[in-house]
């Protein structure tokens, strides 16, 4: 009777233990979360994964230890195809997904041949617009003057975001503009302009932008942004959605503007159990809460506007799945719309 009540003791104290194991905890636990970087250091996606990397893993069950890793190239493309063929599928490796990485697969013109459709999306941390600048001293201050002008924006490679959108611009309003591609990151664009290289650059951080300049936003002129409305701080800037004269500019313009409206998708692999990929959206659900997180963004003029995993997941599959109709359309522009040339060292 003793032995029996023994091992009826043991079993009841080793219950509740048993009831509280965690196996996502458990798998975190000592482990390194890879968070792989698109750009350079320095750069708009740099900052947004390195600030996203220092708390998430705070609400990681196990907390593992984040370990940033910049893999500039191609657009996106070096990281991106590390993140797929060489990172485990296991949930621990994210990335920032290059925003126009849907579309191009809508598109066919897709270089990585990974489906957008089956990597866990785990949110996007901000939809803020991009915005097309130009220096104040470019005779091109308005959309009107770039139909008149050739005017060059910096540029990352020729399949990024501003490449894109450019073709877009001068296809359906007959604006003048072109790429100067091969510039690493934002403060390479923005010295180009500051020298003289390009006449302005396309960007999704006008703060950072402005704080970079010592004339702050007076150093600069805004001609149009591109989202799903316009942002509250610049409401006098043109969206380019408002701009559409006929339907099938319509349909154009607001597939392009979801399309940027993705402005900063953090996403893990396929393939990852679910109940990790659910650990990872509620951890980055709670960090983009987070006090210091906050705190912390706006101390770097970083827009913080997320959108959940769920969300994110949805958007990605809808741009992906686009009507062919609309995609024809996009795809005579960007064959006709954007001349592009590489910089001049």
């Amino acid at each position: 009777m003793r032995l029996r009540s023994f091992f009826a003791l043991v079993l009841a104290v080793a219950a509740p233990n048993v009831a509280l194991a965690d196996p996502v905890a458990d798998f975190y636990r000592g482990k390194q979360l890879k968070v792989i970087i698109r750009a350079a250091p320095g750069g708009n996606y740099d900052l947004y994964l390195r600030l996203l990397a220092r708390h998430i893993v705070r609400y990681v069950p196990g907390n593992p230890t984040a370990v940033p890793m910049n893999m500039p190239g191609g657009g996106g493309l070096t990281s991106l195809n590390y993140f797929d063929k060489v990172a485990p599928h296991d949930g621990t490796a994210l990335t920032m997904v290059t925003q126009t990485q849907p579309m191009d697969q809508a598109l066919g013109l897709d270089k990585s041949g990974i489906d957008m459709r089956a990597l866990n999306w785990i949110g996007n941390m901000s939809g803020e617009n991009s915005f097309l600048v130009t220096r104040r001293t470019s005779p091109t201050k308005t959309l009107e003057e770039a139909k008149q002008r050739e005017t060059t924006l910096a540029a990352t490679g020729a399949g990024g975001s501003e490449v894109m959108l450019v073709s877009i611009l001068n296809q359906f309003l007959g604006t003048k503009f072109k790429n100067i591609i091969g510039y690493r990151n934002s403060p390479e664009m923005n010295l180009a302009m500051e020298r003289g290289e390009t006449d302005g650059r396309i960007t999704t951080n006008l703060r950072a932008l402005f704080t970079t300049h010592a004339n702050g936003a007076d150093g600069f002129n805004v001609l149009v942004q591109v989202g799903l409305q316009a942002d509250k701080d610049h409401a006098g800037v043109p969206v380019l959605r408002a701009l559409a004269r006929q339907p099938n500019q319509q349909l154009v313009f607001d597939f392009i503007s979801q399309t940027m409206a993705l402005a900063r998708p953090v996403a893990t692999n396929d393939g990852v159990p679910a109940e990790r990929v659910a650990a990872l959206r509620r951890a980055f659900d709670a960090t983009m809460q987070d006090a210091e997180f906050l705190t912390e963004a706006k101390r770097q003029d970083l827009d913080i506007s997320p959108w959940t995993g769920e969300e994110l997941q949805k958007t990605v599959t809808e741009i992906v799945n686009t009507e062919p109709a609309i995609l024809d359309q996009i795809r005579k522009a960007l064959e006709s719309g954007s001349t592009s040339e590489e910089r001049k060292n």
